[in-house]
């Protein structure tokens, strides 16, 4: 069989975890959809009131916001006015103000020490931000803002397979780790081994670090890996 293991929105707990937004970790920690809850929050009405088009603003909102978008690339997006991307925006940061004051120093001290580091401390030289060229520093303030997110997710996928594959060797199993791609890892799984596998992946995965909200892993079987998503 194959075996798809796929992190659940790791980068947006990453986010909740280090800018240690209470609304954010909140929603995690009572497991909440939380593009449901910037719905609800960015359009001031009940869970049961959120269309499908509101958690589709939403969720372009979270992710936009993780990779520094400005109004005119949310205003694509979306298919709306950069005016009314311009307010999302705003509005998303007055419902969760730790994340704009996380987002702040991060760039600040980015200015300042010149490099910026990952949840297990790797470290990335951002030297767009010397730039005299304007373009140039706001692309370094994007590096800036997803380095630590995008390079603790690979941080804490790469302990992961580690500590899966010295699991494997040490239960004699010979399922095998195929692929790893993105924030998945696929698997390649003997039937009798179905249920071992799963269970040392699955723990692994969800406890190789922890964080202030959990890691979530969505396991699915299949004949293929196009059968397993």
């Amino acid at each position: 069989l194959i075996m798809s293991s796929d992190y659940s929105q790791i980068e947006l707990r990453i986010f909740a975890h280090l800018s240690e937004e209470k609304a954010l970790m909140d929603a995690f920690n009572h497991n909440i959809d939380i593009h449901t809850k910037t719905a609800m929050d960015i359009f001031k009405v009940t869970k049961e009131d959120v269309t499908k088009n509101m958690r589709r603003q939403a969720k372009a909102v979270n992710f936009g916001i993780l990779y520094g978008i400005s109004a005119y690339g949310l205003a694509e997006d979306l298919g709306i006015s950069p005016k009314e991307a311009k307010k999302f925006i705003e509005t998303y940061f007055e419902t969760y103000p730790g994340i704009k004051e996380y987002m702040n120093k991060t760039i600040e001290k980015a200015y300042s020490e010149g490099s910026v580091k990952t949840i297990m401390n790797r470290s990335r030289t951002i030297e767009e931000l010397s730039s005299s060229n304007y373009m140039q520093r706001s692309m370094g303030e994007r590096m800036a803002l997803n380095t630590p997110i995008q390079g603790s997710s690979a941080d804490i996928l790469k302990k992961a397979m580690i500590e899966i594959d010295k699991s494997f060797i040490e239960n004699n199993l010979k399922s095998t780790m195929l692929l790893q791609v993105h924030d998945e890892l696929i698997f390649n799984v003997l039937s009798e081994e179905k249920e071992i596998v799963e269970k040392i992946v699955k723990n692994i995965m969800e406890n190789t670090i922890k964080l202030n909200v959990p890691l979530e892993v969505d396991i699915q079987f299949g004949k293929s890996w196009y059968e397993a998503k």
